[in-house]
């Protein structure tokens, strides 16, 4: 049983892990070389966000891109999708100012840009990130603090602490109350049977020994 709940508690741990990895955004510092839009069946639906706003929901429609590449060369592929109301609540609106923006920058010279996304980069089942924001910034070696990663963090652990410490007191005052009510009361039970059966196997002495003073009064010493 302890192995089965440490199982458990593994996998809800990975797959909340995983949940907020790919939600939660991520900045990347890299320069735009240039932008497309392909037309694209959706089929991992999951990994991919809604059409511009106030256009048709189909499974097949054109995706704007953003093609850029990092500090080391290496080129990355951002997919640039509205949010709208949906998950996970960004509520991006502006693809279009978005690629605008990017294809601005793209015509510049050693510009350097934060982008800001979320998701993931799986190859093998054409999933991109999606790119929620663009802002220029001083160069590739620029630091950028994790801010609303780092408060996100500081009030999930809150509020982790804080269902704790509620459950902590629940169980202190309500459930502890009653477990020891409970075993207070089996104890009382196994005591009263103790002593009920002392008392049954005494009276039941007591009747032996009235038998057989009864048996010598009548018929005497058993000879042996």
């Amino acid at each position: 049983m302890v192995i089965f709940k440490w199982v458990v508690g593994i996998l809800i741990a990975v797959m909340l892990g995983l949940f907020l990895h790919y939600t939660l955004p991520s900045r990347d510092i890299v320069q735009i070389v240039g932008t497309d839009v392909k037309r694209m069946d959706i089929g991992n639906s999951i990994f991919w966000a809604s059409p511009d706003a106030g256009t048709n929901k189909e499974s097949t429609r054109d995706v704007r891109f953003i093609n850029v590449t990092f500090p080391d060369g290496k080129p990355f592929v951002y997919r640039n999708e509205d949010t709208d109301w949906s998950w996970p609540p960004y509520f991006k609106f502006d693809s279009g100012t978005v690629t605008a923006q990017a294809q601005s920058l793209a015509k510049q010279d050693d510009v350097w840009v934060a982008v800001r996304h979320y998701g993931w980069r799986i190859k093998l089942f054409t999933i991109f990130p999606n790119a929620v924001s663009i802002k220029q910034v001083s160069g590739p070696n620029e630091f950028l603090f994790p801010w609303f990663n780092t408060i996100f963090f500081l009030l999930l652990g809150a509020i982790f602490y804080g269902v704790y410490r509620l459950m902590a007191t629940i169980k202190e005052r309500q459930v502890d109350p009653v477990l020891e009510s409970i075993e207070e009361t089996a104890d009382n039970v196994s005591r009263y049977a103790e002593e009920t059966h002392s008392a049954a196997q005494e009276k039941a002495q007591n009747v032996e020994k009235g038998l057989k003073g009864w048996f010598k009064r009548w018929f005497g010493e058993t000879k042996k």
